[in-house]
């Protein structure tokens, strides 16, 4: 080899090794050079799709919510009660809609709206992948978009909706002018009370003409569209106006933002209340409080079926309610007769005052079957059947024993509660086991020493069921009432001693769901007025308003047992008259304001609440009603029960409880006086291996030491327990015996 071709192979030997060998597989797809194509290809391509899919939509006609229809209802016999829900609309100009009115909604809802787009991108990306990720309704859209929604499309929650909107969005925003828009935005939207656009809502809460609304006013109607029912005044919850307070003020604050308003004149605004909502004709009587309870119920029940409310008012429904013709006659005969007809407003001014509601519901159903929400809807729109704002009184006390049965809960003696556990009765006993002092006065000064809890709830003793619920828990107590249909977030439902006094606000047909509870053995009643619903034909699926085990069998039967002895020996003994196994409890609140019985038989749930209602709805005495004295659980609300219950029973076989339960009714034997002058106390028996049950004769029960609580006197000084009388009662009626009336001839203790 020469000299110059050595060299060349050299060359050559240099050059392959230095060359970088070439990529191979799936890296050759990576170069950097290639994902910066990538890249570029998938702008066009999802710029292409945005074109052709903006091509593609077209603006389509306004939709078939333009012609809403009403709804009706009808009782359970299928007979029409009313219809409701006409398109309740007037389309109204722009020009008619006060400036500061349109600026307040603009405020609230998309303060750059003559600004923007018209769309949100980045709000409605967010609001796709949140319904993707089924997060609900969350993400921001225009007024524009939402004008879209109301008029073009619909309320579903859909991405193929989302992306529709976002399209005909863009669309509308380059054909129509910003004034065309919100005025197709103010003349679509809800603001509940069945109110669709801004002249209906002006109507339905101010009753006057959208173009004589102030500011204020226009402000609390922007507000509404956020939330319309949680925000609506007559209906809304406490949290609920404070919530719609504060959205007022947020619409306020945003138009001084905007340098529409002037901040010192902002300053100078207070809210006013809106009006009662009118009743629409065809709702008096009764008949509006009926129609209302069941628009309340398919309000929740579409929003828990992940509907908007707003579906309800759009009319097309059919709604059968479950109330007997027969017994809501028979409930309206029993307040007139045994209450209306003794009062005289001329005569009595505290007769003007007094409200009555009832709800009557069928504990193996679940389903109301009688409601009384007041006089007139048309003249008393609050519905008293439902209202939540009164005390309950000693109907509480119950609830304190069931959770004293379920929780297996011990007195301070570590002695097991039961029917026949000791109590010290002595009235303003402070109670012990809490950090805070409470004691709680009875009735008359009421103090018999130890007494059984069986003639505690006979006589409605407070001091003994403010020191039970100490023994069991105040958390415990409120859980046990809140798992047996108590409403727990009503405002003064708090954990305080106060509790056990029936401190905290709950509904008459809460009260009726509770015992219900009791009288269907534990198992959870929610009470329903909705027998069927249906929208253009399809059926709506409810809900069983029976569920599951709220407290045991056990617990429900033993607490039934005790409140026998309510109606037999002590404050409801009224009731007898019905002729039925009854079980019971009445109850009185602090000053009169209140007073309830509230009673069941095996197959009829009744509350009856009496309210002291003053001007503006304040909360009053009822003492001098009918020209008596203090009005007690024991008098019209026990005696507006018993006509009821025997009228609505009428005709059919009297049932008897069929009680289940291994609660000991045994009273213990404690020590009193002197041997020479005390009566000699009943034998103690050894305890059984097993609980007996209240079928089985006194003697095969358990016997229970007893249980003088902390604090109580020493033996020496304690009067004897109330003598044990013979009676003719069944053996799950524990002997308590006399007690008789109080010096004043009442039988009724302090919230009684």
């Amino acid at each position: 080899m020469g000299r110059a071709e050595a060299r060349r192979a050299q060359k050559s030997t240099r050059t392959a090794k230095g060359k970088k060998a070439k990529k191979t597989g799936i890296r050759r797809f990576f170069t950097w050079k290639k994902l910066l194509a990538y890249f570029v290809a998938l702008i066009a391509l999802g710029a292409g799709a945005c074109v052709a899919l903006y091509l593609y939509v077209d603006i389509p006609k306004g939709n078939s919510q333009a012609k809403l229809q009403s709804n009706i209802f009808k009782d359970a016999d299928g007979k029409i009660i009313a219809r409701s829900g006409d398109v309740n609309r007037q389309e109204v100009p722009l020009s008619k809609i006060p400036v500061d009115v349109q600026r307040a909604v603009v405020a609230a809802e998309n303060k750059n709206f003559y600004t923007d787009p018209g769309v949100d991108v980045m709000g409605t990306a967010r609001g796709v992948l949140n319904t993707v990720m089924g997060r609900g309704k969350q993400g921001g859209s225009t007024i524009t978009q939402q004008y879209v929604k109301n008029y073009y499309l619909d309320q579903r929650q859909t991405v193929t909706r989302k992306v529709k909107e976002l399209v005909i969005s863009l669309k509308v925003q380059k054909e129509t002018s910003k004034d065309e828009i919100l005025a197709g935005y103010l003349n679509t939207s809800f603001y509940g009370r069945g109110a669709y656009g801004i002249q209906a809502a002006s109507r339905a809460y101010y009753n006057k003409d959208v173009d004589k609304l102030t500011l204020e006013e226009g402000a609390y109607l922007a507000a509404l569209l956020q939330a319309p029912s949680q925000y609506d005044w007559s209906v809304a919850t406490p949290a609920g106006k404070e919530n719609a307070k504060a959205r007022w003020n947020y619409v306020l604050d945003k138009m001084v933002e905007q340098k529409w308003l002037d901040k010192d004149k902002r300053a100078g605004m207070q809210f006013k209340e809106p009006g009662k909502p009118p009743a629409a004709k065809g709702l008096t009587g009764q008949n509006g409080y009926l129609i209302e309870a069941a628009k309340a119920e398919m309000r929740k029940k579409l929003v828990k079926d992940g509907r908007p409310e707003s579906d309800l008012d759009a009319g097309g429904w059919t709604i059968t309610l479950s109330v007997d013709n027969k017994k809501q006659k028979a409930l309206e005969k029993a307040v007139k007769d045994k209450l209306l007809d003794d009062l005289d407003p001329k005569a009595r001014a505290v007769d003007k005052n007094v409200q009555v509601g009832a709800a009557s519901v069928d504990p193996k159903t679940g389903k109301v079957v009688a409601l009384y929400g007041g006089t007139d809807a048309l003249q008393h729109w609050t519905n008293n059947a439902t209202r939540e704002d009164y005390q309950v009184a000693s109907t509480f006390k119950p609830l304190i024993f069931a959770s004293a049965l379920e929780n297996k809960s011990t007195t301070q003696n570590k002695v097991r509660i039961n029917a026949g556990t000791l109590y010290d009765s002595t009235s303003e006993r402070p109670v012990v086991g809490t950090d805070e002092h409470f004691a709680p006065e009875n009735e008359d000064g009421y103090s018999h020493g130890m007494v059984p809890v069986q003639k505690a709830m006979n006589d409605s003793v407070n001091s003994v069921f403010a020191q039970m619920a100490i023994d069991v828990g105040l958390p415990e107590v409120k859980k046990t009432a809140v798992d047996m249909g108590m409403n727990g977030k009503v405002k003064d439902f708090v954990e305080k001693p106060a509790m056990s006094l029936g401190s905290m606000g709950n509904s008459p047909l809460h009260m009726a769901g509770v015992y219900a509870t009791l009288a269907h053995h534990g198992k959870k009643v929610t009470p329903s007025i909705i027998k069927s619903a249906s929208q253009n034909g399809k059926e709506l699926t409810l809900d069983n308003p029976i569920g599951g085990d709220a407290v045991s069998r056990n617990t429900a039967d033993g607490v039934t047992t005790v409140l026998k002895g309510v109606v037999d020996d002590g404050t409801a003994s009224v009731v007898q008259s019905v002729g039925r196994q009854v079980a019971g409890k009445t109850g009185t609140s602090d000053d009169n304001k209140s007073a309830w019985f509230t009673g069941y038989t095996p197959d009829l749930v009744t509350a009856i609440g009496l309210f002291g209602e003053g001007e503006g709805g304040k909360q009053v005495t009822l003492k001098g009603t009918g020209g008596n004295g203090r009005v007690n659980g024991g008098t019209y609300p026990a005696r507006i029960w018993a006509a009821y219950t025997a009228d609505a029973l009428q005709g059919s076989d009297a049932e008897e409880f069929d009680l289940d339960t291994n609660m000991s009714t045994t009273v213990p034997a404690i020590p009193g006086p002197p041997a020479s002058s005390s009566p000699s106390a009943p034998p103690s028996h050894s305890p059984s291996a097993t609980p007996s049950r209240p079928s089985q004769s006194p003697s095969s029960s358990s016997s229970r030491t007893p249980s003088h609580g902390a604090s109580s006197p020493p033996p020496s000084s304690r009067p004897p327990v109330p003598p044990v009388t013979p009676s003719s009662k069944p053996p799950s009626i524990p002997p308590t015996g006399g007690g008789g009336l109080e010096p004043n001839g009442n039988r009724d203790p302090l919230h009684n």
